[in-house]
């Protein structure tokens, strides 16, 4: 595999980095950089800012806003964007609901979503995970029976990120109850989040913040016509969606961001006469994860090519799982730099405890890092 750019390739990588560190306001990337892209107001001025440049989508069809660029062009596009800090388009939006919509909904829901869900005019969450049914999710229980020209929904939702903010949510239910696979009888539905019989309930977690949710339903009224695709094909939809998150949940381009700041503060943290970035065996747990984050990039490139082809590819669970490892590998350098004062309140700007904590959630969401395994064993190799 070539490991230069291209001429024309090293072009088009100029001109993403110009754009992003002159177009997005460097307040903005800023605060992506030191306490992280949660800024509500920040996601959304800087995906509209990239929308009306056509830099939003590239990942759906051209003719909803997507370009026609190479795997190695939509890597690049992805990594720069983490390189400069600049708050990535909201993947509920982006890499989830739309390109579902895109693949697999009515021209009706395309026309109705598309456009909106593009330029963040709604704000989406994901209603799959229950508390039965996390990383076995093909065991929910969330009930959508026919009534007329109606759903009606009646279950429970847990670890809604964002739920706070959205305006929608996209929905796996179970249409079929008596169908012979747990799999089969799932179908995949939009519903309003102000919809009467809906209730948010914040969860608190370990590093203070808000950020997830229970989403409960009680005999929730929902149009049909907000079905995607067939009924009971849902689990199809899930498992194109998954792929294409666990595809983005590599962030590679913010783990360098990180391992740069590793090496920056390791560079002034004295140790004796010298610093701790001399001392060997830190020296060499920072190469360690360099050498790991390049080869998990250089599997990104071949994993990337399949995304357009609206198969699942099962290699996107070596970039989730591996991609999780080493994002919170990173957060642990930046926690034992940091030292005895990363208790401190306020611990400073590189917020090494909060970025610890909440990338606990890593080797869980997405699929657990176990199920990936499995994954991994029987569908790659063959086990």
């Amino acid at each position: 595999m070539r490991l230069a750019l291209s001429d024309a390739d090293t072009a088009f990588r100029d001109e993403l980095r110009e754009f992003f560190t002159t177009q997005i306001p460097a307040e903005i990337r800023e605060r992506s950089r030191s306490e992280g892209a949660g800024y509500r107001e920040d996601l959304i001025t800087t995906q509209r800012i990239l929308n009306k440049a056509g830099l939003a989508v590239p990942n759906w069809p051209v003719e909803w806003g997507g370009k026609d660029w190479t795997p190695l062009q939509h890597q690049i596009w992805a990594d720069e964007m983490q390189l400069a800090s600049v708050p990535q388009p909201l993947t509920f939006n982006t890499g989830m609901v739309g390109p579902v919509i895109a693949a697999f909904g009515s021209q009706e829901v395309k026309e109705r979503f598309l456009p909106a869900t593009a330029n963040l005019d709604i704000w989406w969450c994901q209603g799959f995970s229950e508390p039965e049914a996390g990383s076995d999710l093909a065991s929910l229980r969330t009930t959508a029976v026919r009534d007329g020209d109606h759903y009606v929904i009646n279950g429970q939702k847990t670890w809604t990120t964002l739920g706070q903010f959205a305006d929608w949510i996209f929905l796996l239910v179970r249409t079929d109850p008596d169908a012979p696979k747990k799999q089969a009888g799932i179908s995949f539905i939009l519903v309003e989040m102000n919809t009467p019989g809906i209730t948010l309930r914040p969860i608190k977690l370990i590093d203070g913040s808000y950020e997830v949710n229970e989403v409960f339903f009680e005999d929730v009224r929902v149009p049909a016509n907000q079905l995607v695709g067939e009924e009971n094909a849902g689990w199809s939809y899930a498992k194109f969606l998954l792929s294409n998150e666990r595809t983005g949940i590599a962030r590679i381009g913010t783990t360098k961001v990180w391992l740069a700041e590793v090496k920056e503060l390791a560079a002034k943290t004295p140790v004796g006469s010298a610093s701790l970035l001399d001392d060997p065996l830190f020296a060499s747990r920072v190469a360690e994860v360099e050498g790991e984050v390049l080869a998990l990039e250089l599997t990104q490139m071949r994993v990337s090519g399949d995304e357009a082809s609206g198969k699942p590819n099962p290699a996107s669970s070596i970039l989730k799982l591996r991609g999780s490892q080493l994002q919170q590998a990173v957060t642990e350098l930046l926690v034992e730099v940091a030292g005895p004062d990363v208790l401190a309140v306020n611990a400073g700007e590189h917020n090494a405890a909060a970025k610890y904590l909440n990338f606990r959630k890593t080797s869980i969401y997405g699929g657990s890092n176990e199920v990936q395994r499995s994954i991994i064993s029987a569908t790659i190799l063959g086990l």
